[in-house]
């Protein structure tokens, strides 16, 4: 891009005219590429986090801990990782679903 921006045009404008496309276009593209980048790193971690423990969820952790296959000490940190990170992913996920 070889233009100099005027006070005029936005950066989210200008991208887009370069593009071809609309800005609002320009903005929901980008704001799915963004949430699916992160949506992708949040499953990353939750599946590391599962695999650690053999679960799939935050509720088979939690089934483990009570029936004493897990130790709490041991999982402790993690066991709210998990649920941080799932409750993460369901937003992403309805967010993604509205766009």
């Amino acid at each position: 891009m070889t233009r100099v921006w005027s006070d005029r045009m936005t950066v989210i404008e200008l991208v887009a005219k370069e593009l071809q496309m609309s800005p609002k276009e320009l903005e929901k593209e980008s704001l799915r590429s963004y949430l699916e980048k992160r949506l992708l790193k949040v499953e990353s971690e939750i599946f590391r986090l599962a695999k650690k423990f053999g679960v799939s969820s935050v509720f088979e952790l939690d089934k483990k801990l009570k029936d004493g296959r897990v130790r709490e000490k041991d999982a402790f940190e993690e066991y709210f990782a998990l649920d941080h990170l799932e409750s993460e992913r369901d937003k992403i996920r309805a967010l993604l679903k509205k766009l």
